[in-house]
């Protein structure tokens, strides 16, 4: 076992620490916040550390750049994103930019410099947990952002615009973290697995095929607000009963896959949110995922159709807002291979391969080069919370596959 792995995780553990986040007692870092900031900080002295040179993009994404035995070549970019969901864990994309970190340090101590640089990338916003439109830093990278959205706050009501502006970032300036296609080689994403998958096998690290598609929606029903007391039951409009019908119709259309979809609400505001009203308006997300494209859009049509149904029986108006609808990602097959015959390397076994439930900035990546990703093990499968985890041991081959990735990879 090398010490980088070891050093990975300690430094993920650092990451989930009080100056880190911005609500004591538990992690929390968003975008352009006072601890995303203070974050850029600590993972930039680590990437000089380790032979980087750093610098910030247009969106506020950390760029680290290892170069090549030719200057200015395109580089291979290896990394994932620094932001948290609220009361997340420690590993969820910090952990890919720690492997990043990781791989130059053994490069640079070898003495190796590759036909190619090495990038070590951490994005700024791949959760959303600012605002209501995840990976903001990798689709203005893949040139898939033109303009700041207008009308988009966050919960202190701080406009998209406003939060670059107090970062220091002009956001009239942001297609400027756009990159060439023939800036970039291939991008490959390490990231904890997120799901029991590879833990079921007996496995420690696998090898991703493919992302699955996805669409984030808000569903807002609205009602009428009525005295809890004196309105009869049968002549109410309470939009937050409704909702409640719906999200079990949402739990049963994401249940009717087969395994090979989902469909969840994570999130729901009640409005006027009083014991004693009856709730006249009722605003919840709603997340679908599939295989495919076709599936994930046969299964929203469903839910559509069902809500929409319950809305008209109860006396109900309900709308749908999309913020994001994202197409299934595919690996490159030759970035697959290489990473299997790389996994195998260090484990002796087959590697194992998935699909991805979870989204990741990989998926937009996609539309600027060729893209791949390593999963590492999550002990019983738990992400997105507190007891988050991983084990060196695991995350050490994660590093040992990178740094046998990169050293046969022919750009």
């Amino acid at each position: 076992m090398t010490a980088h792995g070891a050093r990975a995780v300690e430094r993920c553990r650092i990451l989930a620490d009080v100056p880190f986040s911005e609500t004591p007692g538990s992690l929390f870092r968003f975008w352009l916040g006072p601890a995303y900031q203070r974050t850029l900080t600590q993972a930039a002295q680590w990437m000089e550390e380790a032979g980087l040179t750093t610098r910030l993009d247009a969106a506020g994404s950390l760029i680290g750049r290892y170069e090549g035995l030719t200057p200015g070549a395109p580089a291979l970019m290896i990394g994932s994103h620094l932001d948290t969901v609220r009361n997340g864990g420690a590993f969820d994309g910090n952990l890919g930019v720690m492997l990043g970190i990781e791989l130059v340090s053994a490069l640079n101590e070898e003495g190796t410099r590759l036909p190619f640089a090495i990038e070590v990338m951490g994005f700024g916003d791949e959760e959303g947990s600012r605002f209501a439109a995840p990976m903001i830093c990798s689709r203005a990278m893949a040139g898939l952002i033109e303009s700041i959205p207008e009308n988009m706050t966050d919960a202190s009501g701080i406009t998209m615009a406003d939060a670059m502006i107090r970062y220091g970032l002009d956001p009239a300036c942001l297609t400027e973290a756009a990159r060439r296609p023939d800036e970039l080689v291939a991008y490959i994403e390490p990231h904890i697995e997120q799901g029991p998958a590879i833990e079921s096998a007996d496995g420690e690290i696998g090898v991703v095929t493919a992302i699955a598609a996805q669409t984030r929606q808000r569903v807002t029903v609205t009602g009428q607000s009525d005295h809890a007391g004196t309105t009869p039951m049968t002549m109410r409009q309470d939009a937050l009963a409704a909702a409640a019908e719906m999200i079990l119709a949402v739990e049963r259309n994401g249940a009717s896959g087969g395994g090979t979809q989902v469909a969840t609400v994570g999130q729901i505001d009640v409005t006027p949110n009083t014991s004693n009203v009856i709730p006249g308006e009722v605003r919840f997300s709603l997340d679908m995922r599939a295989e495919t494209n076709e599936a994930r859009d046969a299964m929203a049509d469903a839910i559509r159709t069902d809500l929409r149904a319950i809305a008209a029986r109860r006396g109900l108006n309900i709308a749908f807002d999309m913020p994001q609808c994202l197409p299934a990602a595919a690996c490159a097959p030759e970035l697959v291979e290489g990473l299997a015959r790389a996994v195998t390397s260090v484990t002796g076994r087959p590697a194992q391969r998935l699909l991805s439930g979870a989204g990741h900035d990989a998926m937009a990546m996609v539309d600027l080069c060729p893209m791949g990703m390593l999963f590492i093990r999550s002990p019983d499968g738990l992400s997105h919370h507190p007891d988050e985890t991983v084990r060196v041991g695991d995350v050490d081959l994660a590093h040992r596959a990178l740094l046998a990735f990169v050293k046969e990879f022919q750009s």
